[in-house]
């Protein structure tokens, strides 16, 4: 089943076309690449899955919210069934792990503390960090502060996980767990769509592959391992 279909859309950034005729779904569960060059639109359509970039021509709709007239009430609840993990991290700088992802539930409606605890301990334990929660983002490795932005992704149990070069600033090494982490999420349910330059990567974990090119979007070979 699709959790995210568009059909004939235009993507625009400041009245300039990014991405025309744009065709492609996603299914629950699946996991694929966004790929392509810099300034090719990978980020455009990937802004433009949770609205912060306006869709106005075609169809396009995530988990059944339809994204071309969408209205600024419904984008809060779209972006909470949405999980975004940025390449620069994104982390408060000021305070502990557990306040960073104890932040997202608060501005997301949860209040009671036990089952804030219980959530936190539960996405930290999914991506190896259960030690870490008094850690501030300054005492960890760059591999382990993409852990906690992944953790924070998972935290309202979202369907779809956008990823926009998560390994960008990382070694090798730890680029390839930061992939396994996602492939295990994909495994376990929920959606994922990385965006990558690293098309090592893409030979080493194969899956279906987007390709941002000459402002369109195409859809590669669906490879499974």
């Amino acid at each position: 089943m699709s959790i995210l279909k568009y059909n004939d859309v235009e993507i625009l950034r400041k009245e300039l076309v990014v991405l025309k005729h744009v065709s492609f779904a996603l299914d629950e569960g699946e996991f694929a690449y966004l790929i392509g060059r810099v300034g090719s639109g990978k980020s455009s359509l990937m802004k433009s899955i949770y609205a912060e970039i306006p869709l106005l021509t075609g169809e396009a709709e995530v988990m059944g919210t339809q994204l071309v007239g969408i209205k600024r009430k419904e984008i809060p609840m779209l972006r909470r069934n949405i999980g975004i993990v940025f390449q620069d991290f994104q982390l408060l700088t000021d305070r502990t792990v557990y306040d960073n992802l104890k932040f997202v539930l608060d501005a997301t409606g949860w209040h009671n503390r036990i089952e804030i605890d219980d959530r936190i301990e539960e996405v930290l334990k999914q991506v190896g960090m259960q030690n870490k929660s008094y850690k501030m983002p300054h005492e960890l490795s760059g591999g382990e502060q993409q852990r906690i932005v992944i953790a924070r992704a998972l935290l309202n149990r979202p369907k779809l996980i956008l990823a926009d070069e998560p390994t960008g600033n990382l070694d090798p090494e730890t680029g390839q767990q930061i992939v396994d982490h996602l492939r295990e999420i994909s495994r376990a349910g929920t959606a994922v769509l990385m965006a990558t330059h690293n098309l090592q990567l893409v030979e080493q974990y194969p899956a279906k592959v987007f390709r941002c090119d000459n402002k369109h979007l195409i859809t590669e070979n669906n490879i499974t391992d």
